[in-house]
């Protein structure tokens, strides 16, 4: 849970608190100050994430914070008025200057250790790759030769290559 101490509406410091009779009993810190009432949630961030096919091969990513040798899916975070569909085209087109062609939902994902919900997609693109400043390298792979992680955009990736058939296992992190 993220913590914070003090009201970002009023500046009083936050309490944690349990309703029995509502939010089923949890523990959220919230604001004693009645007249403001702010409860801070603590709801999962909805992460959009793509596995974008190009000339036939997967494109997977080396964010610049990441260890060498660790690649990934595209992801990035929905904006305020856009919808999954159209996020995932802006991502695609801002981390790599793909356009995104067709656009397929493979599915809805919790990654509970971050608090993110990542609503994954299968991204056709064309256009040339240009990668933006955030990510260092990248690399076109077969599919047959993915091999997605147990958690995060693993899962996504994992029942991308079941419902094509690919064989594949499970690794215990990216880029192994």
């Amino acid at each position: 849970m993220t913590e914070y101490r003090f009201c970002p509406r009023c500046a009083k410091p936050l309490t944690e608190r349990a309703d029995p009779d509502h939010e089923g009993g949890r523990v959220r810190q919230s604001c004693p100050d009645t007249e403001c009432g702010y409860v801070h949630w603590n709801n999962p961030l909805p992460v959009v994430a793509a596995i974008v096919e190009y000339e036939g091969k997967i494109l997977l990513a080396r964010n610049a914070a990441w260890p060498e040798g660790m690649f990934a899916l595209i992801t990035g975070f929905l904006e305020n008025g856009e919808t999954p569909e159209q996020g995932i085209a802006r991502e695609v087109m801002e981390e790599t200057s793909l356009h995104a062609g067709s656009v397929e939902l493979i599915g809805v994902y919790e990654f509970i250790r971050k608090n993110e919900l990542i609503i994954a997609y299968h991204v056709k693109a064309y256009g040339t790759i240009a990668l933006s400043p955030e990510l260092l390298e990248y690399r076109l792979v077969e599919p047959a030769k993915l091999r997605p992680w147990r958690a995060g955009t693993g899962q996504a990736l994992g029942e991308w290559m079941r419902r094509r058939g690919l064989p594949f296992e499970f690794v215990e992190r990216p880029g192994q």
